[in-house]
């Protein structure tokens, strides 16, 4: 370090992200990207904002929450956009969080929550998942703090029913939980519906994975107003022009295009159910994931050898070195042709 460098943050593990090669080519299936480029509507609208870079973009993205207030059934102030849910979800940390009311999630979960605790000097409950890697929803139940759940959760792909988040919403009631469904296109419901029900309840959705658009850093959250305004009061005292001007276009061109997504989503599942398929018949234990990947393990090689030997035949997927799950792999659902090269190459090594 510099010498510099505040001694607050010295202690600070910053979380990782999957790699992005850069020194050759490699089937691709360690950040869960979607195989599928962006809608061409959206590359149309994105294509026309360029001429306005001269300008900052619009603070409000005014057009883009109607669009996604019109898509989920809301209203415009029920919808807070940002760079990407990681942006949305830093602001949760910062708005519901603090000395006095703890963040509490699994210990087994999106690994960005402890770096935002961590950041904002949050005290933490850690809930364990169960042995089968499912959360129990009864343990967050009078949770006496903010609560993040991902459902699906990442990386084990396994979801919570609607009615299951509707006992923790009950239990909690001064506090906020939090869902972040950023793989609820695949499979999963959706708590949106809920909002109009319960004031403490904040949904962040991104359209990274099922829209094809992690490269444009777009996602956004749903709740009650009074919600929605204190999270904008956090956004605009860091940065009110979090989402730029091209950005915004391709977000409200890809929610013009609603088919393209939905059919995207529908082969995704197929070549989900062919690849848990293939798996478990190489030996492999997977847990019922309805993300866009799949979650395995194999009884005759470890975690750490399979993803090495993966790379070394360019195939990259993705592997925590955690206790519990340190011979799991996270493989993306890639195209039918990525997936059949990964099953090649799986098979070879076995």
């Amino acid at each position: 370090m510099s010498g510099y460098f505040s001694p607050k943050y010295r202690e600070l593990s910053p979380y990782v992200p999957g790699e992005q090669p850069k020194d050759r080519k490699y089937v691709k299936l360690n950040t869960n990207e979607s195989p599928f480029p962006p809608s061409p509507i959206a590359l149309e609208y994105a294509a026309r904002a360029l001429a306005g870079l001269n300008l900052y973009s619009d603070p409000d993205c005014t057009e883009l929450r109607r669009r996604i207030a019109l898509t989920y059934g809301v209203t415009p102030d029920c919808v807070i956009c940002g760079n990407g849910s990681d942006d949305i979800l830093s602001f949760a940390f910062q708005a519901f969080c603090d000395g006095e009311t703890p963040a509490v999630f699994a210990d087994i979960t999106y690994g960005f929550y402890r770096v935002f605790a961590a950041r904002e000097r949050i005290p933490v409950r850690i809930i364990p998942l169960k042995d089968d890697l499912t959360i129990d929803p009864e343990e967050y139940h009078n949770a006496e703090g903010t609560v993040f759940i991902a459902n699906p959760n990442a990386p084990t792909g396994i979801a919570l029913t609607v009615g299951e988040i509707e006992g923790i919403l009950k239990s909690n009631e001064k506090n906020v939980v939090v869902i972040d469904e950023a793989y609820v296109d695949f499979g999963a419901e959706s708590c949106v519906p809920l909002i109009k029900k319960y004031r403490n309840l904040f949904v962040t959705q991104t359209f990274s994975k099922s829209r094809s658009l992690a490269g444009g850093r777009l996602g956004f959250g749903i709740a009650d107003p009074g919600l929605i305004r204190d999270l904008d009061t956090v956004r605009c005292s860091i940065n009110p022009y979090n989402v730029n001007a091209v950005t915004q276009a391709a977000g409200v061109g890809t929610l013009s295009d609603g088919e393209y997504t939905a059919e995207n989503c529908k082969k995704i599942i197929k070549t989900r159910a062919y690849l848990t398929d293939r798996l478990a018949s190489l030996g492999f234990r997977l847990t019922d994931s309805l993300a866009n990947f799949v979650f395995a393990k194999h009884e005759e090689i470890s975690g750490d050898v399979l993803c090495a030997k993966l790379r070394e035949k360019g195939v990259l997927v993705r592997r925590f070195d955690t206790e519990r799950i340190r011979d799991h792999l996270r493989i993306t659902v890639g195209s039918d042709e990525q997936t059949d090269k990964l099953l090649c190459a799986i098979g070879e090594i076995l």
